[in-house]
């Protein structure tokens, strides 16, 4: 039995007995005995809600007893009373265990998402640095449908930010099926328009279809180019070196995926830049652009983010911006969100980018 759980439910039993003693037998307390098992269902186990049930059954006897009543009939009500109350505190602990186990079961359950869909990125992949960011606005879980990946290629480095449309446990089957697409695809195929149609198959074949995915594939290769797949998704904010911010609207934006049918080829819809040395482009998902403050204004991503992305490792510039999101909607978050922060750096080189520890991909 522990401390914790008992010590509510005793101090209020014993606070009756108390109020009992200095009123004497002309008011019948013998039932309110019965609040000591009903508070400690609220945090106590089986056994220790029994045992409350049993000093409130003892209690009432020896104050019976004490105030002449023992074997009249307001003891046997006060005691029908308290064991019926006891019984169903007995089954509110047990509802209530149960149900703390299947919450801790969820959360095993998504800790094992989480370490399959968000693998930590290494703060360097060739020409660029790195920084994630991520925030769940589920309570009971760390993941939603928000994704996103880096992986080194002999192209360049392969990014990937999407959000799949919905809730549930079918939108984190989607968006594993992205990341896997993704990943399988990035490392070796040459075409960005490729690994969007191996994106594409995998959502036809693995899911049930009803949901779309908004995302974007972007490659930067050693000399500072990137070519960018806009799928439906808000696009990217760019920071150069020397200060301007803008956004990176596409040349051409195509149907989410999950809807890409309705679409032209997507080969010529490739948009292409030249980064330099120091330039940091955000992706993100519409959970920052959408996150409103008391009032209903959305959070202005390029008023208040680009100032922030100054300075600092890409993964402290993506805290700046968290805490800021924070202060101007005032609550935690209504809708899951992800960050990815990448900085062009200077003296990448080679025909193949490399990961941090030196292996090629």
């Amino acid at each position: 039995m522990g401390r914790s759980s008992s010590a509510l439910p005793l101090a209020v039993m014993f606070g009756v007995a108390v109020v009992d003693a200095l009123t004497g037998p002309a008011y019948n307390l013998l039932p309110v005995y019965a609040a000591g098992p009903a508070i400690a269902a609220a945090r106590g186990s089986i056994r220790n809600v029994a045992a409350m049930g049993a000093v409130a059954i003892l209690l009432c006897l020896l104050f019976a007893a004490k105030a002449h009543r023992f074997g009249a009939l307001r003891m046997y009500v006060a005691l029908v009373a308290i064991v019926y109350v006891t019984l169903a505190a007995v089954y509110a602990a047990w509802s209530r265990q149960r149900t703390e186990s299947r919450l801790l079961d969820v959360q095993e359950v998504a800790e094992t998402l989480e370490d399959v869909l968000f693998v930590p990125l290494p703060a360097v992949i060739g020409p660029v640095r790195l920084g994630a960011s991520y925030v769940s606005a589920s309570r009971a879980t760390r993941v939603g449908g928000d994704l996103y990946d880096a992986v080194p290629s002999p192209y360049g480095v392969r990014l990937v930010i999407a959000d799949v449309q919905g809730k549930g446990l079918q939108t984190v089957r989607c968006a594993a099926v992205v990341l896997a697409a993704f990943r399988e695809a990035g490392h070796e195929t040459e075409d960005l328009a490729d690994i969007a149609r191996r994106v594409e198959a995998a959502l036809d074949r693995r899911t049930d279809g009803r949901r779309f995915v908004t995302g974007i594939l972007a490659q930067i290769s050693p000399a500072g180019h990137l070519l960018m797949l806009n799928h439906g998704h808000p696009p990217p904010l760019l920071r150069t070196h020397d200060g301007r911010i803008r956004s990176v609207e596409a040349d051409e934006t195509v149907p989410p995926f999950g809807l890409s049918a309705l679409a032209e080829p997507v080969q010529d819809s490739v948009t292409r830049l030249t980064l330099h040395a120091g330039d940091r482009l955000l992706f993100y998902t519409d959970g920052l652009s959408e996150a409103r403050n008391g009032e209903g204004r959305f959070y202005p991503v390029g008023e208040r983010v680009g100032p922030l992305l100054r300075g600092g490792s890409p993964q402290e510039a993506l805290a700046r911006v968290r805490t800021d999101v924070a202060d101007f909607t005032g609550a935690p978050p209504d809708d899951d969100s992800a960050l990815l922060l990448v900085e062009l750096v200077p003296g990448a080189g080679g025909p193949e980018v490399r990961a941090r520890d030196g292996r090629a991909a």
